[in-house]
């Protein structure tokens, strides 16, 4: 493979891209305001997603945070938590990029990370400290999860 896709899904979530060199390229999940019911909320664009990942069609393999619903969270934000997993499943189909999922336990341990967001942070920045501006803030996490997810897929793509 050349390119490794990492998706922390979610419109909080992330997109990395790393090729075989191990250069990195990470993004925020793309995302437009549009009406649901009454409110605007934030919602994934397929249309963005593909125009982002049609580069990579070719040689790349992407790997999932395979999400599940969390005890006190709201119906309504895990179907649309829910809704984001199944839209960059579906766009990464279409593109015919070979998808893989991996739970959060698996791709932790693998890179030697506690379950907090900070220490993802941390061990992203450390990895590619030439980027580390990429994951200074807190809500740099989802980037910085996308980034050690794709590090993971590239570990793990035989």
């Amino acid at each position: 493979m050349k390119y490794f896709i990492g998706i922390d899904p979610g419109v909080s979530g992330a997109i990395a891209i790393l090729n075989s060199e191990g250069q990195l390229a990470v993004f925020d999940a793309p995302t437009v305001e549009m009406k649901v019911g009454k409110a605007l909320k934030r919602r994934i664009s397929p249309e963005i997603l593909v125009s982002m990942l049609q580069p990579f069609t070719i040689e790349a393999s992407a790997w999932v945070e395979q999400v599940a619903a969390r005890p006190g969270q709201g119906v309504s934000s895990m179907f649309a938590f829910g809704e984001s997993y199944g839209l960059v499943k579906g766009v990464l189909a279409g593109l015919q990029i070979q998808t893989n999922t991996v739970t959060p336990n698996a791709w932790k341990k693998a890179m030697q990370l506690n379950a907090g967001k900070d220490a993802s942070r941390a061990k992203a920045a450390q990895m590619w400290p030439q980027q580390a501006g990429e994951f200074s803030r807190v809500k740099d996490d989802g980037k910085a999860e996308a980034a050690l997810i794709a590090e993971y897929g590239r570990r793990h793509t035989f």
